[in-house]
Protein backbone atom coordinates (compact mmCIF):
# COMPACT_ATOMS: atom_id res chain seq x y z
CA UNK A 1 0.00 0.00 0.00
CA UNK A 2 1.36 3.34 -0.82
CA UNK A 3 2.51 5.66 2.00
CA UNK A 4 3.17 9.33 1.36
CA UNK A 5 5.42 9.33 4.40
CA UNK A 6 7.53 6.14 3.24
CA UNK A 7 7.55 8.35 -0.56
CA UNK A 8 8.78 11.18 1.33
CA UNK A 9 11.52 9.47 3.18
CA UNK A 10 12.46 7.87 -0.09
CA UNK A 11 12.91 10.79 -1.66
CA UNK A 12 14.68 12.74 0.99
CA UNK A 13 16.98 10.01 1.35
CA UNK A 14 18.28 10.20 -2.55
CA UNK A 15 18.45 13.64 -2.41
CA UNK A 16 20.54 12.81 0.99
CA UNK A 17 22.41 10.46 -0.98
CA UNK A 18 22.79 12.47 -3.86
CA UNK A 19 23.78 15.46 -2.57
CA UNK A 20 26.61 13.07 -0.62
CA UNK A 21 27.72 11.74 -3.24
CA UNK A 22 28.63 15.57 -5.09
CA UNK A 23 30.45 15.86 -2.33
CA UNK A 24 32.24 12.85 -2.38
CA UNK A 25 33.22 13.17 -6.08
CA UNK A 26 34.03 16.98 -5.33
CA UNK A 27 36.52 16.03 -3.08
CA UNK A 28 38.00 13.14 -5.18
CA UNK A 29 38.71 16.29 -8.05
CA UNK A 30 40.34 18.05 -5.26
CA UNK A 31 42.06 15.14 -3.93
CA UNK A 32 43.37 14.33 -7.69
CA UNK A 33 44.34 17.94 -8.35
CA UNK A 34 46.35 17.88 -5.47
CA UNK A 35 48.45 14.76 -6.20
CA UNK A 36 48.75 16.16 -10.27
CA UNK A 37 50.09 19.25 -8.80
CA UNK A 38 52.64 17.18 -6.41
CA UNK A 39 53.46 15.46 -8.94
CA UNK A 40 54.47 18.35 -11.67
CA UNK A 41 56.76 20.07 -8.56
CA UNK A 42 58.28 16.73 -7.72
CA UNK A 43 59.58 16.48 -11.88
CA UNK A 44 60.03 20.23 -12.03
CA UNK A 45 62.60 19.92 -9.32
CA UNK A 46 64.43 16.71 -10.56
CA UNK A 47 67.51 16.47 -12.79
CA UNK A 48 67.73 19.09 -15.50
CA UNK A 49 70.39 19.14 -18.65
CA UNK A 50 71.06 22.99 -19.87
CA UNK A 51 72.62 23.59 -22.83
CA UNK A 52 74.99 26.14 -23.38
CA UNK A 53 73.72 29.00 -25.61
CA UNK A 54 76.94 30.42 -27.35
CA UNK A 55 75.27 33.33 -28.98
CA UNK A 56 74.58 34.42 -25.90
CA UNK A 57 77.13 33.35 -23.59
CA UNK A 58 81.07 34.49 -23.40
CA UNK A 59 84.23 33.06 -22.39
CA UNK A 60 86.73 35.83 -21.84
CA UNK A 61 90.20 36.02 -20.17
CA UNK A 62 92.55 38.83 -18.97
CA UNK A 63 95.94 39.10 -18.62
CA UNK A 64 98.49 41.45 -17.24
CA UNK A 65 100.62 43.11 -20.50
CA UNK A 66 103.98 44.54 -19.64
CA UNK A 67 103.13 45.40 -15.76
CA UNK A 68 101.16 48.66 -16.62
CA UNK A 69 97.30 46.74 -17.97
CA UNK A 70 95.26 44.55 -18.61
CA UNK A 71 95.20 43.00 -22.30
CA UNK A 72 91.28 41.20 -22.55
CA UNK A 73 90.10 38.46 -24.69
CA UNK A 74 87.76 35.59 -26.35
CA UNK A 75 86.92 32.55 -27.09
CA UNK A 76 84.29 32.64 -29.57
CA UNK A 77 83.77 29.33 -29.99
CA UNK A 78 82.56 26.62 -27.53
CA UNK A 79 79.93 24.36 -26.66
CA UNK A 80 78.41 22.18 -22.92
CA UNK A 81 75.96 21.53 -20.59
CA UNK A 82 74.88 21.51 -16.79
CA UNK A 83 73.13 19.01 -15.47
CA UNK A 84 71.35 20.87 -12.01
CA UNK A 85 69.48 19.90 -9.44
CA UNK A 86 69.30 21.83 -6.85
CA UNK A 87 67.96 19.50 -4.58
CA UNK A 88 70.72 17.21 -5.09
CA UNK A 89 74.54 18.95 -5.99
CA UNK A 90 75.93 15.59 -5.49
CA UNK A 91 73.75 14.58 -9.39
CA UNK A 92 74.70 18.02 -10.51
CA UNK A 93 77.87 17.97 -13.18
CA UNK A 94 79.06 20.51 -15.99
CA UNK A 95 81.53 20.57 -18.80
CA UNK A 96 82.46 22.28 -21.45
CA UNK A 97 84.40 22.64 -24.95
CA UNK A 98 86.43 25.44 -25.86
CA UNK A 99 88.13 26.27 -29.60
CA UNK A 100 91.63 27.15 -29.37
CA UNK A 101 91.46 28.16 -33.03
CA UNK A 102 88.47 30.88 -32.24
CA UNK A 103 90.84 33.10 -29.61
CA UNK A 104 89.98 36.86 -30.42
CA UNK A 105 92.33 39.59 -28.61
CA UNK A 106 91.84 42.32 -31.41
CA UNK A 107 94.64 42.00 -32.80
CA UNK A 108 95.60 39.21 -35.38
CA UNK A 109 99.41 39.34 -35.11
CA UNK A 110 98.89 38.68 -30.96
CA UNK A 111 96.00 36.46 -32.03
CA UNK A 112 98.14 34.26 -34.58
CA UNK A 113 101.42 34.03 -31.75
CA UNK A 114 98.66 32.89 -29.08
CA UNK A 115 97.57 29.83 -31.27
CA UNK A 116 101.19 28.58 -32.10
CA UNK A 117 103.43 26.60 -30.35
CA UNK A 118 105.00 29.28 -28.03
CA UNK A 119 101.39 29.11 -25.72
CA UNK A 120 98.35 27.44 -26.94
CA UNK A 121 99.84 25.13 -30.01
CA UNK A 122 96.23 25.16 -31.41
CA UNK A 123 97.61 22.88 -34.26
CA UNK A 124 98.93 19.90 -31.91
CA UNK A 125 95.92 20.91 -29.21
CA UNK A 126 92.60 22.77 -30.60
CA UNK A 127 90.67 22.39 -27.96
CA UNK A 128 90.29 23.26 -24.19
CA UNK A 129 87.95 21.09 -22.15
CA UNK A 130 86.36 21.75 -18.82
CA UNK A 131 84.91 18.54 -16.97
CA UNK A 132 83.53 18.91 -13.19
CA UNK A 133 84.09 16.93 -10.56
CA UNK A 134 81.75 17.97 -8.28
CA UNK A 135 78.95 21.22 -7.45
CA UNK A 136 79.19 22.42 -4.10
CA UNK A 137 77.52 25.03 -2.23
CA UNK A 138 80.37 27.63 -0.80
CA UNK A 139 80.23 30.69 1.24
CA UNK A 140 79.07 33.00 -1.43
CA UNK A 141 77.56 30.44 -3.99
CA UNK A 142 77.90 27.77 -5.83
CA UNK A 143 81.50 26.12 -6.63
CA UNK A 144 82.25 23.76 -9.37
CA UNK A 145 85.15 21.91 -9.05
CA UNK A 146 86.89 20.49 -11.77
CA UNK A 147 89.61 19.47 -14.16
CA UNK A 148 90.35 22.17 -16.58
CA UNK A 149 92.79 20.84 -19.54
CA UNK A 150 94.90 23.03 -21.66
CA UNK A 151 97.64 21.89 -24.15
CA UNK A 152 96.60 17.89 -22.43
CA UNK A 153 97.61 19.04 -18.96
CA UNK A 154 94.84 18.89 -16.96
CA UNK A 155 94.76 20.87 -13.48
CA UNK A 156 92.03 21.41 -10.74
CA UNK A 157 90.14 24.68 -11.03
CA UNK A 158 87.49 25.68 -8.55
CA UNK A 159 85.15 28.13 -10.56
CA UNK A 160 83.33 30.54 -7.82
CA UNK A 161 79.63 30.72 -9.64
CA UNK A 162 76.94 33.28 -9.30
CA UNK A 163 73.69 32.34 -9.94
CA UNK A 164 71.95 30.66 -11.25
CA UNK A 165 68.20 32.83 -12.07
CA UNK A 166 65.25 31.51 -11.84
CA UNK A 167 63.90 29.87 -14.92
CA UNK A 168 62.37 32.46 -17.65
CA UNK A 169 61.04 31.64 -20.91
CA UNK A 170 61.92 33.17 -24.20
CA UNK A 171 59.73 34.67 -27.18
CA UNK A 172 60.43 31.41 -28.88
CA UNK A 173 58.97 29.12 -26.18
CA UNK A 174 61.88 27.74 -24.19
CA UNK A 175 63.38 27.98 -20.78
CA UNK A 176 66.20 29.53 -19.99
CA UNK A 177 68.30 30.15 -16.91
CA UNK A 178 71.68 32.37 -16.59
CA UNK A 179 74.93 32.03 -14.59
CA UNK A 180 78.43 33.46 -14.31
CA UNK A 181 81.35 32.32 -12.88
CA UNK A 182 85.12 33.03 -12.47
CA UNK A 183 88.23 31.57 -11.77
CA UNK A 184 91.92 32.47 -11.81
CA UNK A 185 94.69 30.29 -13.35
CA UNK A 186 98.91 29.99 -13.54
CA UNK A 187 99.55 29.67 -17.16
CA UNK A 188 103.08 28.04 -16.56
CA UNK A 189 100.98 25.06 -15.11
CA UNK A 190 99.62 24.43 -18.52
CA UNK A 191 103.15 24.17 -20.13
CA UNK A 192 102.55 27.79 -21.44
CA UNK A 193 105.85 29.02 -19.95
CA UNK A 194 107.33 32.14 -23.07
CA UNK A 195 108.14 35.48 -21.68
CA UNK A 196 109.98 38.14 -22.39
CA UNK A 197 112.31 39.76 -19.63
CA UNK A 198 112.05 43.68 -19.53
CA UNK A 199 114.82 46.42 -19.29
CA UNK A 200 113.08 48.15 -16.39
CA UNK A 201 112.55 44.59 -14.70
CA UNK A 202 109.28 41.86 -14.83
CA UNK A 203 108.12 40.29 -17.68
CA UNK A 204 105.61 41.14 -21.06
CA UNK A 205 103.06 38.89 -19.69
CA UNK A 206 101.84 37.94 -15.86
CA UNK A 207 101.64 34.24 -14.81
CA UNK A 208 98.30 35.08 -13.79
CA UNK A 209 95.32 34.26 -16.08
CA UNK A 210 91.69 35.79 -15.15
CA UNK A 211 89.12 33.67 -16.72
CA UNK A 212 85.28 34.97 -16.95
CA UNK A 213 82.07 33.20 -18.21
CA UNK A 214 78.91 34.12 -19.10
CA UNK A 215 76.08 31.67 -19.79
CA UNK A 216 72.86 31.71 -21.13
CA UNK A 217 71.48 27.44 -20.60
CA UNK A 218 68.46 26.71 -22.25
CA UNK A 219 66.50 23.72 -21.15
CA UNK A 220 67.20 20.64 -23.47
CA UNK A 221 64.38 19.48 -24.92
Amino acid sequence: MFHPCNDAFARCRLSESDETGHRHIGRTKETAMSTSTEATTSTSAGLKTWNIDPSHSGVTFKVRHLMITNVRGEFQKFSGAVKYDPSNLAASSAEATIEVGSINTKEQGRDDHLKSADFFDAAKYPNITFKSRAIRQGKEGLEIVGDLTIRDQAREVVLQVEGPTPEQKDPWGNTRIGASAETKIKRSEFGITWNTVLEAGGVAVSDDIHIHLDLSLVLAK
